[in-house]
């Protein structure tokens, strides 16, 4: 087991109704102006974004509004956020929506409490201590923004997605309704059980050998969201799926299920290029096209941590012959994508073969610059490989 540390200031409030006592929570911690962070429409039209503020009203707590945070939310409106989070004095952000929303959220509460440009904490990756409290209505389980210490954030003027890490912007209390979930359209179900399944291969296939007690809560977090995904598919409304769903989603990138390991996150830079290149292009689908191409061009590394991913997960059966059985567990792996209605070519993401070459070119640079010349742990990545990976999944 490698050293680590382990941040978890989360408080979690779970279960039907909790939005509603969003205001007193907030009073509770000593909450007086808080900025009202959403995304479109849907918050407002189904009311929720009215039951919060209400909840917030009734409690004496102040609120401002900021909508219209976009999928793969964008430093512009990071940057208003900030403006009129001083200009208003705010001293809470609640964020009420999925992780573009929290994401957003947490740029906006760093960049409140500094003098320079936010986007500064994206180039230069320095920790910066000193953080607007942030509170999560959490409407779409997936990145698992709600607890990490994570954030990711576009720039459409250079061309970048870029992360920032930041134990001090983790959020303060989470609120999780697994009934908000009910109405998610079936492809942003599906998106966000990819994204969280992925948070987990992240975390299991890295350069340390066995971690048993880290290793084993991942294999169960894993076997977990496969059994629920299809049952969430195919009955939106059911509530212990939904419940099952919302809380693995947290556990899936809140930290404990990669303690002890490196982890590798290779598949998930290279995924922020592709959609920084063409931002339709949802965080969960470009990871079910990446990450199995990722596996067949990594897996002679270590196969035999493929042939136990294999057997523990999808429960298949030990042949002898370990690179057999690590390629068995690839394609499993994108047969469940499959299964989910994810794509699993850049053809079907839109990025035809004629296109792919201009791709790279434009996706590699910024690449470098937010990962290195070398990048990866399970095995060492230069841009080169990150190329025949792209193209390995066309």
């Amino acid at each position: 087991m490698e050293n680590f540390e382990f941040v978890s200031p989360t408080h979690f409030v779970f279960g039907r109704g909790v939005e509603m006592q969003v205001g007193a929570k907030l009073a509770e911690r000593g909450a007086k102006r808080v900025l009202l962070h959403f995304g479109g429409q849907s918050a407002v039209r189904s009311g929720l974004i009215d039951r919060v503020k209400a909840s917030l009203v009734e409690a004496g707590v102040e609120c401002v509004k900021l909508g219209g945070v976009r999928p793969n939310p964008e430093i512009t409106l990071v940057r208003e956020g900030v403006a009129i989070a001083k200009r208003e004095k705010i001293d809470w952000v609640l964020a009420v929506g999925g992780g573009s929303v929290i994401d957003s959220a947490k740029a906006i509460a760093n960049g409140v409490c500094i003098d320079c440009d936010v986007w500064e904490l994206f180039e230069t990756k320095r920790v910066n201590p000193q953080v607007l409290p942030i509170a999560v209505v959490l409407t779409i389980p997936a990145a698992g923004s709600e607890a990490s210490k994570n954030t990711v954030i576009s720039n459409d003027e250079l061309g970048m997605k870029s992360g920032y890490a930041n134990n001090f912007h983790r959020p303060k209390l989470a609120f999780m309704n697994p009934e908000l979930t009910f109405t998610l359209p079936p492809f942003q179900t599906a998106a966000g059980v990819t994204d969280m399944f992925c948070h987990l291969l992240e975390r299991f296939f890295d350069d340390v050998g066995a971690v048993p007690v880290t290793d084993n809560l991942n294999l169960s977090l894993m076997k977990t969201v496969r059994a629920e995904a299809p049952r969430v598919l195919a009955d939106p409304e059911n509530y212990d799926a939904r419940a099952n769903i919302m809380w693995a989603g947290m556990l899936c990138h809140q930290g404990l299920a990669g303690a002890g390991r490196n982890e590798d996150w290779a598949t998930h830079g290279m995924e922020h290029e592709l959609s920084a290149y063409d931002t339709s292009i949802t965080h969960g689908a470009g990871l079910a096209v990446l990450f199995p191409a990722w596996m067949e061009y990594v897996h002679g590394e270590n196969p035999a941590r493929f042939a136990q991913y294999g057997r523990e997960v999808f429960g298949l059966t030990p042949t002898g012959d370990v690179e057999a059985d690590a390629l068995s567990a690839i394609d499993e792996t994108r047969a469940f994508f499959m299964s989910l209605g994810m794509p699993t070519t850049l053809v079907e993401l839109g990025i035809c073969e004629d296109e792919l070459e201009g791709a790279i070119e434009r996706m590699l640079p910024t690449l470098r610059a937010n990962k290195g010349d070398v990048f990866g742990s399970f095995k060492k990545l230069t841009m080169e490989d990150a190329a025949n990976i792209y193209r390995l999944a066309l």
